[in-house]
């Protein structure tokens, strides 16, 4: 009986038992390797088959560069290679990382850096990568696009979709080895259960920040991921809330025995697991140029006198709900009702009568008394007759400001004139494409805005405004009367539009040619979104009261990639209504948005440019929290500047540490990269090579190939490649012509040219009804080229080796020799060229320069039949002893180097154990001992188990006549 674990990708992980009666089981000893002759020209099948070997061999532990970072369709930035560089030093036994870069830095790009790594070191075949709903299709055309690896997208189109191809009921994620999906959906029953039973080699986390709150859904969700991985990277602009015990939560998934003490510890301590960059990071500043990132214009604020029927409002605001005495008694007995109803009117009129409505609605209809948690008893209920007294006049008050707000019609908005002025100054109007992203945080007003402004700005309605239907027998949206101005106009919100219109609508602002102007959004569009594709001017119509929200919409358009620079504006509505007097200047104050708004909008552009981030600046983390702190700051009378000072002061300050440059300053100032050996120049060598070696008699007819002077390959995919790419979206793969249609076969168009493909990803963002370039450009990781390097492997077969004519004095045979840990996952690699046989062996290391001395490469002379085939397959044996002594020889050094790797992270364990012991918060010792037993046993699974793996390459025979290898063994 023989118990086997799979290590090759189809069968990797897969435990199987075989019985020798009733399997055929073969031990593939490498001293009986067959060797065969190469007829191909210039032995291309050979060198095909030694650069097919070298890629699917994966990168060892102990290899800490990169491999493939030269490869991808980005302009190389230092900056974005240090999480990867971080994730795989030896500094983590696991390739685990928080990526807290600042809003706009380029997480997305790498995190994909980082999981193309992961693939070629053989711990990335299968891939989860949760994201908030909006940015689903964005992320999996950015994975695609830049670095060839495709994701099978379940939201609501691919759910349906892998419900046709999957039986019902079976775990998809046994179907799809590369995933992405949203969080919600993960979550689902749908989905859930089936997350308990399958384990994967990565998992990402896109906005990670909202997987802290213990108790919840997305915590549980994310300690179950962090369970089911080896690698784990979490992302997040904004990486906690201020809280120890929060952050604490999101380290441990990373390592669990990380933080012994969650309410105390040293943030220092854990450098090897976060990285966080901010623009002004000297890192990040020197490797930005104009051309992929422009520098920040300024945040303008444009101030908006309040028109007479305004005034009216800010006068009932401040004589009855907001008076200047704080002691002063206020309409409503609930503290943040008054501030409530101000942030909706500097918002608009609509805003105002919404926020009025839903207050009428809750006094109207008052909730049960509340229950006390803790004791499970009811509260002591207040006096009746005092609290519907209470009642009734703030219901009284509520009428009367209704009514003034009600007074406003859309000629009275000073804030609505001032837009449309500001609009009109930029360009925006039919006939221009200046295009314009427009922030408010009040969905009343965003509906209104949409309704109202295109037509101020002259933008015809259709026909179908008119109640008519259009050329598809469609009716107009009652729902949606913004659309009657041709798509002109978009609108985005959580309440309005569903996940999937969401992507249709981030896409469209993205297209040039998509007639879109004016995006109407609120913040749900604040995090992650891309809208600077076809965009550089944002209007705060309000402004929320949080730092952080300012710098997460501005992120929108100021991010990696902008080419212009980035334009901010703010609408300021003023009154002259007196409030109340500033103690320390002895100045106004007045309750309108320079109370707030343009303070922070200041403050903002003022922590942009010399902190790189504002979450320093209040000591909160978290905008909903910053905003809270700040109202109550107002409620008790404090300025603006005064609750930011006390919240520095009262925040936690050791996690100041974590918005520090972390990352920007390295022992060595350059990216380390794997050593490999290459028998081809570059991939697109390889891959035209391939070709004409797999689809003889050539590939022109074969694949029905085509090359176009501008660097694009067309071809006619088979089959079986048509299969590795259903990953992808089939309305990708239909729009592309990727898959046959009823009058047409299919087909491919890729590229090697990084300048064609960085091309066609700009028209692609500037024309048609897609952000989907027509051309992929080829990665190391592309399923094309993977697809067709096992071709290659398939040109020599299993348990075979090539003979090669070469440069070479006396035969030289070329050995893979791979150690590997107890998960199968190889240690150490060395490659090896065996001379001086029979009698004398000597052993080097097979590298780059080995191969040119031995002449393989294309201008090889080849040779059809060796000359002494016989002779030197009776050699093949003493060549694997000199290897496997060789090896031998070096098993100390291997055990070095690996013990050197794994020895801090024991260390970590034992410390972590005996600090716990004593940590305030510790957990019980029964499970201190689980967490120490699974870190530990992930450290021993990482050591070098077993007897090394041999494998016979390949024979290079002497391309001159000197002796043969029957003529040295009888000599000898």
């Amino acid at each position: 009986m023989v118990e086997v674990t799979g290590v090759s990708p189809f069968v990797r992980g897969r435990d199987a038992v075989f019985y020798d009666r009733l399997d055929v089981v073969q031990r593939l000893d490498p001293s009986e390797t067959e060797l065969v002759p190469d007829d191909s020209p210039n032995h291309r099948r050979s060198r095909l088959f030694l650069e097919a070997i070298v890629r699917k061999t994966f990168l060892p532990q102990t290899e800490h560069g990169l491999a493939l970072a030269d490869g991808f369709l980005m302009d190389q930035q230092v900056h974005q290679l240090r999480p990867a560089e971080l994730a795989l030093s030896m500094r983590n036994p696991q390739p685990r990382l928080l990526i807290a870069d600042v809003v706009g830095l380029g997480k997305t790009l790498e995190i994909g850096v980082l999981l193309a790594e992961l693939i070629r070191r053989g711990r990335g075949e299968r891939i989860l990568v949760v994201t908030p709903q909006h940015v689903l299709e964005q992320f999996q055309r950015e994975l695609w696009s830049r670095f060839g690896i495709p994701l099978v997208r379940l939201d609501s189109t691919g759910i349906q979709r892998v419900q046709r191809d999957i039986p019902a009921g079976r775990n998809p994620f046994a179907y799809f080895k590369r995933v992405i999906i949203s969080v919600d959906t993960l979550k689902s029953d749908v989905y859930a259960h089936h997350l308990e039973h399958t384990d994967w080699d990565a998992v990402v986390i896109d906005e990670s920040h909202n997987l802290v709150n213990r108790g919840t859904k997305n915590n549980a969700l994310a300690r179950l991921l962090a369970r089911r991985t080896d690698a784990l990277v979490l992302a997040s602009a904004t990486p906690h809330n201020g809280d120890a015990v929060s952050f604490a939560e999101l380290i441990r998934m990373l390592d669990e025995a990380a933080i012994a003490d969650p309410s105390r510890y040293e943030v220092d301590d854990l450098k090897h697991l976060y990285i966080r960059r901010t623009k002004t990071s000297p890192e990040v500043r020197e490797s930005l140029k104009d051309d992929v990132w422009a520098d920040r214009g300024p945040s303008r604020p444009i101030h908006v006198p309040a028109g007479d029927k305004e005034l009216a409002v800010f006068e009932e605001l401040v004589t009855r709900w907001i008076p200047a005495d704080p002691a002063a008694p206020s309409a409503s007995r609930h503290q943040l009702v008054p501030y409530r109803l101000l942030k909706s009117f500097l918002s608009s009129h609509k805003a105002l009568l919404a926020t009025i409505k839903t207050r009428i609605g809750n006094l109207d209809n008052p909730p049960a008394d509340k229950t006390d948690n803790s004791t499970k008893r009811r509260t002591r209920p207040e006096d009746p007759v005092v609290r519907e007294a209470a009642r009734k006049a703030e219901r009284a008050a509520l009428v009367d400001l209704r009514q003034l707000a009600e007074q406003i019609e859309d000629r009275d908005s000073a804030k609505l004139r001032a837009l449309v002025d500001e609009l009109s100054a930029m360009g925006v109007g039919p006939g221009s494409d200046t295009r314009v992203v427009v922030f408010s945080e009040s969905i009343p007003t965003l509906r209104w805005l949409a309704e109202t402004v295109p037509a101020a700005l002259g933008f015809p309605r259709t026909a179908v405004a008119a109640g008519k239907k259009n050329a598809k027998g469609e009716q107009k949206d009652e729902k949606k009367p913004w659309l009657a101005f041709g798509g002109a106009v978009q609108v985005m919100h959580g309440e309005a539009t569903t996940d999937q219109e969401q992507q249709e609508i981030v896409e469209k602002f993205g297209l040039r040619d998509d007639p879109v102007r004016i995006l109407f959004t609120g913040d749900v569009a604040s995090e992650g979104v891309n809208l600077h594709q076809q965009c550089h001017r944002l209007v705060h119509y309000d402004l929320p009261w949080s730092l952080i929200r300012i710098e997460q919409r501005n992120g929108r358009i100021d991010r990696y990639g902008q080419t212009h620079q980035p334009e901010f504006r703010a609408l300021i509505l003023t009154s002259d209504v007196p409030w109340r007097t500033d103690e320390t200047t002895g100045q106004p104050r007045t309750l309108d948005d320079r109370l707030v708004g343009e303070k922070l909008l200041a403050r903002e552009e003022e922590a942009h440019r010399i902190e790189g981030s504002v979450e320093a600046v209040t000591g909160i983390y978290r905008a909903k929290e910053e905003e809270s702190r700040l109202t109550q700051d107002l409620i008790a009378g404090r300025t603006v500047e005064e609750s930011i000072k006390q919240s520095q002061q009262t925040g936690p300050a050791f996690l100041a540490g974590i918005l520090g440059q972390v990352g920007a300053v390295h022992d060595q100032p350059q990216i380390a990269r794997a050593v490999v050996p290459r028998l081809f120049a570059s991939t697109a060598d390889y891959f035209e090579e391939a070709l004409k070696q797999v689809c003889r008699p050539n590939p022109e007819n074969v694949l029905s190939l085509r090359r176009d002077d501008d660097g694009t390959i067309a071809f006619e995919p088979p089959r079986d490649l048509l299969y590795r790419l259903k990953a992808l979206p089939k309305s990708y793969l239909d729009e592309q012509e990727i898959l046959p249609g009823k009058d047409r076969p299919a087909r491919m168009r890729v590229t090697f040219s990084k300048d064609l493909a960085a091309r066609r990803l700009k028209a692609a963002r500037e024309t048609g009804d897609s952000q989907w370039p027509n051309v992929s450009y080829i990665t190391d990781v592309h399923p094309v080229l993977d697809w067709l390097t096992d071709k290659v492997l398939v040109e020599i077969g299993r348990h075979r080796a090539p003979v090669l004519a070469a440069s070479v004095d006396s035969p030289t045979y070329l050995v893979q020799g791979i150690y590997s840990n107890a998960l199968g996952k190889p240690t150490v690699v060395e490659w090896m060229a065996v001379s001086g046989l029979p009698g004398a062996p000597v052993v080097t290391a097979l590298t780059d320069e080995t191969l040119r001395a031995y002449g393989v490469g294309p201008g090889m002379p080849g040779r059809a039949e060796p000359r002494d085939i016989l002779g030197l397959g009776a050699l093949v044996p003493e060549a694997i002893d000199a290897a496997a002594r060789h090896l031998g020889e070096l098993e100390a050094e291997y055990r070095e180097r690996i013990e050197a790797t794994l020895k801090p992270h024991r260390d970590r364990v034992e410390v972590w154990r005996q600090e716990a012991l004593f940590a305030s918060a510790r957990p019980n010792e029964a499970e201190l001992d689980r967490t120490a037993e699974r870190r530990l046993k992930l450290v021993t699974s990482l050591q070098t188990a077993g007897e090394p793996m041999l494998r016979l390459l390949a024979v290079l025979e002497p391309a001159e006549h000197t002796r043969t290898a029957a003529e040295g063994g009888a000599e000898q």
